[in-house]
């Protein structure tokens, strides 16, 4: 572990006061959800990455959920997600406008951003670490009340995840 706090220490803090005891996270669309809590997994070991020591346990623990979560996305309609979103920003541009920029850089099939080794990779030309202004806008993009009212079943996002599923059965 380092032996001072450094400015990522700041984001952790503030995703680690976030919560989710309001919500009945059983009704969410177990697909939607899946990837928001992936999403938050992703945030979490990029920023942890960059507050701690690669070596350090947090890091590990967290790398081994999310090499379980390799075989995870593949399972049933979660396999369908990240079709899901470029469908979405082709058939309903404004809803894929109000999506987490996170969802739409990672998953829009032109941008070159993807998770490299785990980690949240923007700009894979780039060596410079992801700025700490931009691990909080993504923060707090997921949990913004709206964002998570969409995700519940019979909700916005549901809706139009079950109508694009539709067209793939």
């Amino acid at each position: 572990m380092l032996l001072e706090k450094n400015e990522y220490h700041h984001v952790l803090d503030v995703l680690y006061s976030k919560s989710l005891v309001l919500e009945s996270v059983g009704d969410f669309n177990q697909v939607l959800y899946f990837y928001f809590i992936d999403a938050i997994a992703h945030i979490d070991f990029s920023v942890c990455i960059l507050a701690y020591n690669y070596h350090n346990v947090r890091n590990k623990m967290n790398m081994e959920y999310l090499r379980w979560r390799i075989d995870e996305e593949k399972k049933g309609e979660r396999a369908f997600f990240p079709e899901f979103i470029n469908w979405l920003k082709e058939n309903h541009p404004e809803k894929f406008s109000s999506l987490p920029s996170l969802w739409r850089e990672i998953y829009d099939n032109s941008t070159p951003a993807g998770y490299r080794s785990f980690r949240i990779s923007i700009d894979p030309g780039s060596n410079q670490p992801t700025t700490t202004n931009q691990f909080l806008v993504w923060i707090e993009e997921f949990f913004s009340k709206d964002f998570i009212k969409s995700i519940y079943k019979g909700a916005s996002l549901d809706q139009l995840f079950n109508e694009f599923m539709a067209t793939k059965k």
